[in-house]
């Protein structure tokens, strides 16, 4: 997985590649904004440390921000996970084999840090899917699955207070978690949606997320207003299934139409889709200015074959024609997607119509896994499973292939126009982010401010693995 490692320190955010985990390390930097309980406020003297290290994927991102700020407003000091701190949080990931080793590592490097006194807690997927076994790990004080994970800053202020508690003693719920504070990142993740009811015969969310449950309209609508006045400019519409958002009758493209109608100076982005249940109301709704030309539409194999044998929900050709229906509304529109290679059956022969698939959509970015046994899914338990060496090797060709259109798309958006946010500051005095499109951008920072829109035309390709755009200013 394609993830990242953040240092915040005052208002500023890096970022930078460490393989498949996802590290939070917000430093010393702390917000006071007065909204502590009573109880807090006692604790707040004291100046207790928190340190996060968070794996996997944006949705449990954007948890570890709410709760780090939940923290913060608490008067708790978030510090890095190699520093001593009072709580370690290991928000973990469970998807892959990866993902399990990489947050028991985790775990187990709190575990050694951890001074006298110390608590230290795993949440997310792999407290569910092997709460028996964490629990059971000397060193682990809390065990906290999923759906109570945003009860987490409640359940530590009642262990400090010396109540004898347990997470269940919380509700919490998976939709619980306040607003992030806007310091952590400019583009913000609003969560409409958790669990899945499809489940793919290689896939354990259904199982560690639960089943699919949607935000009320309401609820959502007035969450993005607090994100708005809190100064994001970028809402990341996110969750595990969100092309199956349904609540009171109201799909997705409703609950676009009603948060494109909030007043602001802002944009609109969908995080990671399935190719199904896409309406032409909702194509229609990339004509909003607001709305990002740009979908992560999973296409996981371009084999029918191989797509059957997984459960999914659709074929190549109706993927095909989706693609089709939204260039036809929108000729530069930009996707990116997932794929896994080497699931259980898979032949060359299949490998290679991903590849045409591949070229044929022209995706700008690939996010490559090689398939991953779980154990209690129905592939783990298929025949043909597919020998690591050649998983590797297939992986080293499609993400070769990946990186060949990346810069093939980069060199398309050049002259472009595009309205760029600026996000991070760089060397030299340049600013960077992301446009509409989603193309990484840099300019130089001649009064230009952080966090604002600037509309930018893109005049070389630099031969970073993002393949970055350096743009110049436009009126």
């Amino acid at each position: 997985m394609n993830c990242a490692f953040r240092c915040v320190r005052g208002r500023r955010s890096e970022a930078w590649d460490v393989g498949s985990e996802t590290c939070v390390d917000r430093g010393s930097w702390t917000v006071d904004r007065g909204r502590r309980t009573a109880e807090a406020k006692a604790d707040a003297q004291v100046k207790r440390r928190v340190a996060f290290r968070t794996l996997g994927c944006r949705m449990n991102q954007h948890e570890t921000d709410a709760l780090a700020t939940a923290f913060q407003e608490r008067g708790y000091q978030i510090v890095s996970p190699d520093a001593e701190a009072d709580v370690y949080l290991i928000n973990t990931c469970t998807v892959t084999n990866q993902g399990d080793r990489k947050s028991r590592a985790a775990i187990r490097q709190a575990i050694r840090h951890a001074p006298t006194g110390a608590i230290v807690i795993a949440t997310g997927c792999m407290a569910v899917s092997q709460r028996d076994a964490l629990e059971a790990e000397a060193g682990i004080t809390y065990v906290v699955p999923n759906d109570v994970k945003s009860s987490i800053p409640d359940l530590v202020d009642a262990h400090f207070r010396g109540e004898m508690v347990a997470p269940s003693d919380f509700k919490g719920g998976v939709f619980g978690y306040g607003v992030a504070d806007g310091g952590f990142h400019q583009r913000q993740a609003v969560k409409v949606q958790d669990g899945c009811d499809n489940f793919c015969t290689y896939c354990i969310v259904p199982a560690v997320r639960g089943r699919a449950v949607s935000r009320p309209v309401a609820d959502v609508v007035e969450h993005v207003r607090k994100v708005l006045d809190a100064g994001a400019r970028e809402i990341v519409i996110t969750g595990v299934n969100i092309g199956r958002y349904e609540y009171a009758g109201i799909g997705l493209d409703g609950l676009l139409e009603k948060l494109l109608a909030v007043p602001g100076d802002y944009r609109v982005r969908i995080s990671s889709m399935e190719p199904e249940g896409l309406t032409d109301r909702f194509i229609d709704l990339f004509h909003h200015p607001r709305l990002c030309p740009h979908l992560h539409l999973c296409l996981q194999s371009g084999s029918d074959r191989v797509l059957l044998r997984m459960r999914r929900f659709y074929s190549v050709v109706q993927y095909m024609r989706l693609i089709a229906r939204i260039r036809a509304a929108h000729a530069r529109f930009n996707f990116t997607t997932d794929v896994i290679v080497g699931f259980p059956g898979e032949t060359d022969a299949d490998f290679l119509e991903t590849l045409s698939i591949v070229h044929e959509v022209g995706f700008s970015h690939i996010h490559t896994f090689k398939y991953s046994r779980r154990a209690d899914t129905r592939a783990d338990r298929m025949g043909g499973q597919v020998p690591e060496k050649i998983k590797t090797e297939r992986s080293r060709q499609l993400r070769e292939v990946g990186q060949e259109l990346k810069r093939v798309r980069r060199e398309e958006a050049l002259g472009i126009p595009q309205t760029l946010l600026t996000e991070s500051a760089g060397p030299q005095g340049t600013l960077s982010g992301y446009t509409e499109y989603y193309h990484p951008v840099t300019v130089r920072a001649d009064e230009i401010s952080m966090n604002d829109f600037v509309s930018v035309s893109g005049v070389k390709v630099r031969k970073d693995p993002d393949y970055t755009l350096e743009a110049n200013v436009i009126d």
